[in-house]
């Protein structure tokens, strides 16, 4: 689950700054240019001080000579800032960039070793959010934090230790103002952060909400459901705007504020700083200069308001980063877990109970099976029995809450998940193929197969004849989840997959039910040869393809029912005899 307490921000800089290390170089290139930039801001207002006081004692003491050098100068430090900034808008931004491309790659692997209950509990648009949009956020973080912080910080000291020498009572009435602003600050901050999280998460449902409606399309369509589909999105939408919204008070009421106390600051300065000059206290020069700085301060001040936005995204997106990456996998290797080689495929279910998280009853209750390698068993039974839950034990898309699942022996718990997939190949009911071509879809089952292996796998699946009518044969691209294709001919590439794969054990999840007749004989035929030395699994509403298992397991929400072959069970009369006269 998530964390739903919100991290503090100490926390998050310290859980972030470890994507810093690889460039550390870069960063501080980055904050040595950026000083360039604010060295060359500073010395500024000291060379027009310089000019004022030298024509206000003695004008003539002003010479062409001197100024044209203080030009000089100043083109220098204009070359130098350029250079500097430069550097600082290019190299910086590709610093973010390779921190957002490092931080969504670990966000992605994470979430490619979650397990099954985790998706059923989130929506892929959210997660889509957390993927493009935060990490964008945490990219401009990235690069303008360090930098505007380290830039502000610079100004501020420095300033002041110029304006000190000037002037120490005109500069501590100037600072006295600070404190205000950073108890303002935090104020504004905390409740900003609040409202970019809050957006962040209304951005997720709409992607969801568009992802959801969009995949269905087909569906949305065939039962005239738009308006109903444009009402959802609406509300959505409308959601979002509020969210929006309550961001956008916070930032007004921030920048506001902020520019009352620039106002305040300017005032003291002009107002002091003129009775401090009629007094004889600062020369006109100083008091120049002291206005160049003040808004220099009051400049950085604005880019730091401006930067408040950001900062509180990024810190939105790092938080909601790190909610992701501290979910741990419910399926996790046991330490020195082992390699499970040389699988014959010998099942057992020992004493085996299971139940959802957010389920208190038991799907499965001490279940105990044994299957022999190279035995086919099908599983029938009224939906809700526990068929697909049982056989998703095998390769642990689940784990079992009680008792212990064997293969050869070894309790599945004790190896690695690489072996123990590896071992078995799955055909599931909904079928899924990628965006890609037939040929990738195949090769999906072993990267490392060649062509001739890859054509092989679709005749032993009835697949080869069909994908060799297609446009561009096995090179057609399939569209977003196989849309070009039909139901039956998505199910034989997928079985094609798995005929490729060759794993010593198979489940087979309805692998037949999107085919017609003829297809369902052809692969029926391939699937007994695969069958052959394999231990395999099959569940099936159509109780004619199961007719050959070796054993027939009959599910229901009391555990197994019935047990036996087709003959036996057929002639017991029981749950499997009344199954078959009501579907055959």
């Amino acid at each position: 689950m998530e964390n739903k307490q919100p991290m503090k921000l100490g926390y998050l800089i310290k859980r972030f700054l470890p994507y810093y290390k690889p460039y550390m170089g870069v960063m501080a290139a980055d904050l040595f240019c950026a000083s360039m930039t604010t060295a060359c801001a500073l010395i500024f207002p000291m060379l027009i001080r310089y000019i004022t006081n030298t024509a206000i004692n003695d004008l003539s003491a002003l010479t062409f000579g001197i100024i044209a050098k203080i030009a000089l100068f100043y083109i220098f430090l204009r070359i130098i800032d350029a250079a500097a900034n430069f550097y600082t808008s290019n190299q910086g931004h590709v610093m973010g960039a390779n921190m957002e491309t490092d931080m969504r790659r670990d966000l992605f692997e994470h979430l490619e070793k979650l397990s099954h209950s985790y998706y059923s509990n989130h929506k892929v648009g959210q997660l889509m959010a957390r993927m493009t949009g935060d990490l964008n956020d945490i990219s401009e973080f990235a690069h303008h934090c360090p930098e505007e912080f380290f830039i502000c910080g610079l100004k501020l000291i420095v300033s002041f230790v110029v304006l000190s020498t000037i002037s120490i009572p005109l500069t501590l009435i100037v600072f006295a103002v600070m404190p205000f602003v950073v108890v303002f600050v935090k104020f504004f901050n905390v409740r900003m952060r609040r409202a970019f999280k809050e957006q962040r998460k209304q951005v997720g449902e709409v992607n969801a909400q568009v992802e959801d409606s969009l995949l269905g399309i087909r569906v949305v369509k065939s039962f005239c459901g738009e308006d109903a589909e444009a009402e959802k999105f609406r509300e959505g939408n409308e959601r979002f705007f509020r969210s929006k919204k309550n961001s956008f008070f916070y930032m007004g009421g921030f920048s506001t504020a902020t520019r009352v106390f620039e106002g305040v600051m300017e005032l003291t300065v002009v107002v002091a700083g003129a009775v401090f000059m009629i007094n004889g206290k600062i020369l006109p020069g100083d008091f120049t200069a002291y206005l160049l700085y003040i808004s220099t301060l009051i400049t950085s001040a604005r880019t730091i308001i401006q930067f408040t936005e950001q900062f509180q995204r990024g810190m939105t997106g790092i938080e909601r980063f790190l909610e992701t990456m501290d979910t741990e996998p419910e399926i996790t290797e046991k330490a020195g877990a082992g390699e499970l080689k040389n699988v014959k495929g010998d099942i057992t279910f020992d004493d085996v109970s299971f139940h959802y998280e957010d389920g208190d009853d038991c799907v499965l209750e001490h279940i105990n099976l044994h299957i022999d390698a190279g035995k086919s068993v099908a599983l029938v039974g009224p939906s809700g029995g526990g068929k697909t839950t049982m056989c998703n034990l095998i390769p642990r898309f689940y784990d079992v809450t009680g008792g212990s699942l064997k293969i050869d022996g070894t309790d599945v718990r004790e190896v690695t998940l690489h072996s123990l997939r590896s071992a078995i190949g799955v055909v599931q009911q909904d079928v899924y193929l990628f965006s890609g071509t037939v040929l990738e879809n195949i090769l999906y089952g072993d990267p490392k197969a060649s062509r001739a292996e890859v054509e092989l796998a679709a005749k032993r699946a009835g697949a080869d004849e069909f994908i060799r009518t297609l446009p561009d044969g096995y090179d057609t691209y399939v569209g977003e989840r196989g849309v070009k294709l039909s139901g039956g001919q998505k199910q034989r590439i997928s079985i094609a997959r798995v005929f490729l794969k060759n794993p010593p054990i198979l489940v087979l999840d309805e692998a037949t039910s999107a085919l017609d007749n003829e297809s369902e004989r052809l692969v029926q035929e391939s699937l007994e040869e695969l069958a052959k030395g394999r231990t395999v699994f099959t569940i099936a509403h159509r109780l004619t393809t199961i007719r050959n298992a070796d054993v027939i397991l009959v599910l229901t929400n009391d555990g197994i029912a019935e047990s036996g072959t087709h003959e036996t069970l057929i002639n017991s009369g029981g749950i499997y005899a009344d199954m078959y006269k009501l579907y055959s």
